[in-house]
Parts: structure tokens; sequence; C-alpha cells
């Protein structure tokens, strides 16, 4: 760790050097800590700074949120070593020598964690230097560090397993064996995070005000609690021997707890029914969307209410700033650059429609969603499309045309699919978020004001057209239209909304309940509950209802077991919280993300200019995902420099 590993003198000149940056205060000869933490604005900056670690999710090359097989983004940066960074994890592109998003050193693209916690630990050691502020709100500020130590060591452990725990700080007094510290066990990792947590909770406000929305408050503090454990419990970290029985620290002893324990999911459950408790508590609720439909809409709002409300409600849960399903949010919203997952994803504005057409800026039309995501949503009877007896798998590729406008057969379609448009047997009879996530063959795209009448083939409306880039493209021919605001456009920052991208929602805690309750007493009508809030939302039929009917379900009672409900519940994360990153570490948590993600990526003919030259199914990219990749490499510097860190299996 080059931040707690290196020789003392370098890092007192990291933390002034860093400071001194990030606060531009005094010049160098004369900084000192005294002088970074005397006013209550220098103890702000310097909280700032501590938050300034929380990794950029929402930018399009560091974020996490891609790792999986949900995304594809241009071809031709196959071969750029700093862009799409998650992708070429999944292509089996990782490395010891320059770990991609590397949160223990900070390499290619990752937030350095180890100097995160380094400055939390300096402004822990110094806050009570300040001379304007009362001891209450140091207080406060002290647990917001002491939350954001806990968290970014969460993030360590979940992406390394066993890590350094810095629980003291360099001094001038330090010795090297201070400094170079070996990885502590996995148990006592997370047992540390926790204890820190427990000791910060009480001195959190309540809730945050308008004012401080993104800090940590209880509520936030008690989420991140509740997922701490709800991995902990997880058979990844829970008795894992299968992967990890031969991973040992210096004493010979396994890194992993090698005995799966069952209370841990009890745990697991107190906490995130405490943290519902308090969210429900203070507002939070799942979102459902209260204003007026766009003018666009109100057709289909007329003819086609209720499933409308529904489209609404999915639609707007992402972009909609700060709504009430959002229980922590990213709040470090750059407004002036390009460069979010809502810029990479949104279409252009083809010609023919009103504005800022066929421009790039802001709309950068090539971070698509795969062929997997689209076949992954359930049919409208919420059942997968292999377990719906109703779905003719067989002829899903057919072509066909939706019904014309004005006819009854039309009504439950409109402002879901094109009136008399050509699309496939596939894309209909899905459920709601297919249509209100994904930008497809005979949908609609809302952006840039506009209700815009998607085919994806070369030439058309969210298509590769040539003439205006011949990069620019969904390589795969099909969008995702979640992180796009209806009213956002292109050319330029103030054409844009800007929203916190979510870091936990209400659905996320809900099924997480769901999950953690099946894992510790099988199923029930408590769990059953809680999936069914989110399908109702989701306008999908009730888990039970669906899964117990034989005319509709090919395999009637997949419910009632532990391990069949289990696939249930994290098929319906997967579609809730698609594209928000929790799939691939639903799978690492499971143990199933090597099996799962060696699939190449597919996709359409993007060139295809028509229906039958479009619909071609191919692979789009290789994918190599294996179990060593489950766990990040430690940087080979960090190893050079610190001999006692012992390096992950298979690195």
């Amino acid at each position: 760790m080059k931040v707690l590993n290196t020789t003392l003198f370098a890092l007192l000149l990291l933390t002034v050097v860093s400071c001194k940056k990030y606060l531009d205060v005094v010049p160098d000869n004369t900084l000192t800590l005294e002088d970074v933490f005397d006013t209550k604005t220098d103890a702000w900056n310097a909280l700032a700074k501590a938050y300034n670690y929380i990794p950029r999710d929402d930018n399009t090359h560091l974020t996490f949120w891609t790792l999986g097989d949900e995304w594809l983004g241009r071809l031709d940066l196959n071969n750029n070593t700093d862009q799409l960074r998650a992708t070429r994890i999944m292509r089996g592109l990782q490395s010891m020598t320059s770990p991609q998003l590397g949160l223990w050193s900070g390499t290619q693209g990752g937030k350095p964690l180890y100097q995160g916690i380094r400055q939390t630990d300096v402004f822990l050691a110094n806050i009570d230097r300040v001379r304007d502020m009362q001891d209450g709100e140091k207080k406060e500020w002290k647990a917001q560090v002491k939350m954001l130590k806990a968290y970014y060591m969460f993030l360590l452990v979940q992406h390394y397993g066993p890590i350094v725990i810095p629980d003291k700080m360099a001094t001038p007094e330090s010795k090297p064996e201070d400094l170079f510290l070996p990885r502590s066990k996995v148990e006592d990792c997370f047992q540390y995070i926790l204890n820190l947590i427990n000791e910060a909770v009480p001195d959190l406000n309540e809730r945050a005000d308008a004012n401080n929305k993104g800090q940590i408050d209880q509520i936030v503090a008690k989420a991140i609690k509740a997922r701490i454990l709800f991995f902990r419990a997880s058979p990844f970290f829970n008795g894992n021997q299968e992967y990890f029985g031969d991973f040992f620290d210096h004493d010979g002893q396994p890194f992993f707890p090698m005995e799966y324990k069952q209370e841990k999911w009890k745990e697991a459950l107190d906490a995130i029914n405490e943290a519902i408790t308090l969210a429900e508590g203070n507002g939070h609720r799942l979102y459902n969307f209260t204003r007026d439909p766009y003018s666009y809409d109100r057709s289909a709002f007329s003819v086609n209410n209720d499933n409308m409300k529904t489209l609404y409600n999915l639609r707007m849960v992402i972009c909609d700033p700060w709504n009430e399903e959002v229980v922590w949010g990213y709040s470090n919203i750059d407004y002036y650059n390009q460069g979010e997952l809502a810029h990479s994803t949104n279409i252009r504005l083809p010609t023919g429609y009103e504005g800022v057409i066929n421009t790039t800026a802001f709309s950068w039309q090539w971070m698509g969603a795969s062929y997997q995501m689209a076949e992954r949503y359930y049919t409208k009877n919420g059942l997968p499309i292999d377990d719906d007896a109703t779905f003719d798998k067989s002829n899903m590729y057919e072509v066909l045309t939706t019904p014309g406008l004005g006819t009854q057969e039309y009504a439950p379609l409109a402002g879901y699919m094109q009136p008399g448009a050509q699309t496939i047997r596939l894309y209909m009879n899905r459920e709601p978020r297919f249509y209100a996530n994904l930008g497809i063959t005979g949908g609609y795209w809302r952006a840039h004001t506009q209700l815009i009448a998607t085919q994806m083939f070369s030439g058309t409306a969210g298509g590769f057209t040539s003439s205006v880039s011949q990069t620019d493209y969904l390589a795969t021919g099909i969008g995702v239209q979640k992180f796009v605001h209806p009213e956002s456009q292109s050319g330029a920052w103030q054409r844009t909304i800007k929203y916190p991208y979510p870091l936990i929602r209400m659905a996320d805690l809900y099924l997480m309940k769901a999950e953690a309750m099946n894992e510790f007493s099988g199923p029930s009508s408590q769990v059953y509950d809680e999936i069914n809030k989110v399908r109702r939302r989701a306008g999908v039929p009730d888990v039970q209802a669906v899964w117990s009917d034989p005319s509709l379900c090919r395999n009637p009672g997949k419910h009632l077991t532990k391990e069949g409900l289990r696939d249930i519940i994290l098929q319906e994360r997967s579609i809730e919280l698609a594209f928000e990153g929790q799939y691939f570490w639903d799978m690492i948590r499971h143990k199933r993300a090597a099996s799962v993600f060696s699939a190449p990526i597919r996709g359409w003919t993007y060139t295809g200019t028509n229906a039958a030259s479009f619909f071609i199914l191919e692979d789009k990219q290789a994918r190599r995902f294996t179990i060593t990749d489950c766990l990040w490499p430690i940087d080979l510097n960090e190893m050079n420099t610190n001999g006692k860190l012992i390096q992950n299996p298979g690195w």
C-alpha cells in the first residue's frame, strides 16, 4: 500500500500536498495541519475531500456498473487501455502490473481508497483543532467521516477479500512494523468495519437536511450496514471453501471463513429491517411519478392510463433527481462536462424532429444493452421467457407488424410500441420494465423533450448512421434509456438534466430483505410480500400467483423451495436493478460469475437496413471471466513495497 506502507516522509508529504491541492490555502513552505483545520470552512473542505474518494460510477469509462454482461460499448475502443475499463475486466484483461479500476492503489481509473482512508484518519485526528465549530457539530462530522472510512474499507473487501486494516495513523514516531502491515482475515475485516459503523451511527443526524443531500445520515449509514452484512452472509464470503480453501495467511490460516454460518443471514436481516424501518419513517418509499405526463404522452394516457402510469414510474425512478426512493445518491455531480452513462446512452435527435439534431455532444449513442439483457426481462406474466408456457420461444425472432392506431388491439400498447410498426415477437408482450429501460425496434425513446419512434435499423432513429458518425452507434442495436432524463438534449451542458446516481435505493433494500429471509428460513408469505412490493410497482403479477399456475408456468411450484426462490429473487434483482451494477455483484456473491460471464456478448446486425437484415444475432465481443477475476489483483508495486502482503489467488 503506497499510502500506508512507504516512508514516513512520503506519508506526510502526501497528506500536505493533497490537502494543499484541494483546499488551496497557504504556500507549501508554511502549510501545517493547524492551518488546514483552523476554521470551519477549512474543515468543510477537508470533509468534501474525504467524500471525493467515492468511486465515479456515473462515469462511462470509470464506472463499476458496466461489469457483468448487461452492457456493450464501442467496439473500436477494444484496444484502448484507458477507456471502458470495466469491460476490459470482463474480457479477461485484468493485470497485476496495472490493475483496471484498482481501488487498492488507485490504478487505471480506480479511486485510491487507502489514500482516502488516510484522509479520513487525518480528519478525525485534527477536527478538534477547529476554532469556530460547536462540539456537537464536530462530533457529527466525525461520524460522517467514520462512515466513509467504513464504506471505503467495505469496497476494498468487496473487491479484494482480505485487506490491511488501517487501525493506526502514521506519526513521526511510527516504526516500520507500523507502516508495513499484513492482510487481515476477511471476518476480522468485516468486524472492524461493523464496529466502526456502530460507533458512528449514534452521532449522525437522523436525516440530512435539504442543503446537504448526499451526506451520510443515519438512514444512509444503516442502509450501508445492511448491505455489508448482506455481503458477509452470502456464500462468497461465508464458508467459501470451494474457492479459497487453500488461500492462507502467513500463519497458515485461511483468509476466508471456511464454515458456513446460517445465523449471518439473521444478522443481515435484522440490519435490513432496521434500515427499512428508519427509511420508511423518514418518507422513503418506492417511487411513483405524480406530475402531469409530458404533452406527447397525453393521448396514450387517455387510452392506456394504468399501463402508462406504470411506465412513467419505471422510466423516471433513476433520473428524477433526489426522489423518495433514493436512500443514498452520488452527489458529486459534474454539471459542466460530459461522460456520464446518461450521455453515452442517449441517442442523437434524428433528422425530422425539432431541436439540436444529429450532434454527438452529450448524446454519444454508443453505450447499449446486450442481447442477454433483452432476454432477461420477464414476459407480461412476470415470468422468464424460458418458464412462460404462453411464450412461443421457437418463433421469437419472427418479424411482425404491431396493430394499427385506433384499433382495439393497439390500446394496451399505446405509449409502449408504435402503431403499425415492424418489430419482432421477442419484443411483444414483455413486462413494463422492458419498455421503460430499453430502446428497441418499434418502441419509443423519451429524450430531447421528444417522443422518438425508434427503429434502430441503419439510417433510422437510433440506428447506425455513417454520415453522422462512423464510431458512435449501438453495436447491439439495443439501447438503454434508463439513465436518460426525458428533457435532456444535445450540444451543451445547459441542455442536460443532472441527477444523483443512486448508490442505494428502496427497491434494493426490499429485495435484499426477501433474499435474507429466504436464505435464513426458506420461502414464506413474508418473503413473497417483499418481492411483490417491487413487482406490483413494475406492473407484473405477484410471484406466488404466476409460479403456482400450471397454465402459465412451465415449472410450477419453483417458488416453494429455497433454491427455486433464490433463483427467482436473483432474477427479480437483475431486472429491477438492471444496469445499476448490482447483477455483477449478485453473481459474485452466489459464486455464479465465472459460469455466467464467460459467454460472448451478442446483439443484432447494426448495419441492417430493414428487419430481414437487422434481426440477425451475432457474437459482438468475446468475454473471459474466471474464478481468479472474482478478486482484484493487488498492484505489483504494492507487493514489491510491502513484503508482508500475500497476493490474491491466481495472480
